[in-house]
């Protein structure tokens, strides 16, 4: 393995940077055959389902009703986990619920100068529907981290669906969907369901938002399906970004490097530091390491392709590169991250210091692993239970309250042209009109 060095006072570094975190989102191949999928689903249903099932997944199912999960089968994993696993899913749980707590938004409202009422009244979503990957490995976090934070938001429904190729069921999978209550779940996967979950079958109601990460077919459904249905994100390939003055051990930093890079060939994994022999020890002892790795072909393909580890002339250099390329995950493995941090703009979860690594982030340390890629976390946010809620505005005017207002809309409403808008305020600006008339 050969891992590509980069140094930012190299000419042509911007335009190398570039074309290394450039990544098609969605080609478009990826694109017609996702719509196409979802097409055949919205008008085909559940027979649409068992096709493309049987089609991707090696399954060989005649009858929608084989690829809806059992819940008893949920608990007997749970209850048939060794010890061990049985307590991480727990802990791991436990910490996901607390975190999401404090975010749980209230309504609320206040009575202005005129004695109206004003306020947003917060109600969680009746039913959403969750992708959990499978394929290459099982997810049982993503259960976790997306059905607990909707838990805690109130909502009523929730429907999981998964990719079992070859029928393989993961027990910890299964544990975990019986551990955060969930009762409806179908091994159905990939694009098709996407079309299940936003328009519906004569099996699966359509839900109101989809959540969690998926291959790019899935990913391709969510964004044409948007808008009939609500969706988090676009998920694309994971990427960590790992800021460093050369303080952390070498083999800690490798470890990160690889744990990202073992996802898939498009993972990416960048580190950025100004101190060269650092940079040197680094690339030396990761070759050394990479040939203990299980996943080492696949670790090794990631680096090479979409790996870089980059010389800057400074450490708020690197906060600025960063911002630039607006990592999923960004690692402050220094002395003092506090101190990088207000720098920091644009980044989907931040990890301060060596002793918080990305991994804690994926299961156990509390806020959700779904989070913004493709440089989107320059505007868009993590997972979390406002994205399970909705806000509606309440208005609630006075008498007096919506005679004053009256004027001003009506003055604006006829610098729009709208002569009906104006009409409708002036309507109640006059006396005798305090309250609607009796019948």
């Amino acid at each position: 393995m050969k891992i590509r060095r980069l140094r930012s006072a190299a000419p042509g570094f911007a335009r190398e940077l570039d074309e290394l975190t450039g990544i098609e989102s969605e080609s478009a191949d990826v694109a017609r055959v996702a719509a196409e999928i979802v097409a055949a689903v919205k008008a085909r249903g559940d027979a649409a389902l068992v096709e493309y099932t049987n089609r991707f997944d090696g399954a060989s199912v005649t009858d929608i009703r084989e690829l809806k999960l059992d819940p008893e089968a949920f608990r007997q994993a749970f209850e048939s986990l060794p010890d061990e696993r049985r307590k991480a899913l727990e802990d791991a749980a436990g910490r996901i619920d607390r975190f999401h707590r404090s975010q749980a938004g209230e309504s609320w409202s206040y009575r202005d100068e005129l004695g109206n009422r004003l306020g947003v009244r917060i109600t969680a979503l009746e039913r959403i529907g969750v992708y959990v990957p499978g394929g290459r490995a099982a997810y049982p976090s993503t259960v976790l981290m997306t059905v607990v934070p909707a838990r805690v938001a109130g909502v009523g429904e929730v429907v999981v669906t998964m990719p079992t190729p070859g029928g393989e069921r993961d027990p910890m999978v299964l544990a975990a969907l019986h551990l955060v209550g969930v009762t409806e779940a179908w091994a159905v996967g990939g694009a098709q369901a996407v079309g299940a979950l936003a328009w519906g079958t004569e099996s699966i109601a359509a839900v109101d938002k989809i959540v969690g990460p998926g291959n790019a077919y899935v990913a391709a459904a969510k964004r044409q399906v948007y808008g009939r249905t609500g969706i988090d994100l676009i998920a694309g390939p994971s990427e960590i970004l790992i800021v460093t003055d050369g303080s952390a051990p070498v083999d800690w930093l490798a470890c990160d490097l690889f744990a990202q890079a073992e996802h898939d060939e498009l993972a990416q994994s960048l580190l950025l530091c100004p101190d060269r022999d650092y940079l040197d020890a680094l690339a030396s002892r990761m070759a050394d390491l990479l040939g203990e790795r299980e996943r080492r072909d696949i670790i090794a393909s990631s680096l090479e392709s979409r790996g870089a580890l980059i010389e800057t002339a400074s450490l708020e250099e690197a906060v600025e590169i960063a911002n630039r390329i607006a990592p999923e995950h960004l690692m402050l493995a220094v002395r003092d991250p506090d101190g990088l941090l207000e720098g920091v703009r644009n980044a989907g979860a931040i990890f301060l210091g060596a002793h918080s690594p990305e991994v804690m982030g994926d299961y156990v340390a509390g806020p959700s692993h779904v989070l913004p890629t493709y440089g989107t976390a320059r505007f868009s946010s993590p997972l979390g239970v406002e994205d399970f809620q909705k806000r509606s505005s309440v208005i609630a005017l006075t008498p007096e309250g919506c005679r004053a207002l009256a004027r001003t809309a009506s003055v604006l409403a006829r610098s729009e042209g709208l002569e009906a808008h104006a009409l409708a305020a002036e309507a109640r600006s006059g006396p005798g009109h305090e309250r609607p008339a009796e019948r």
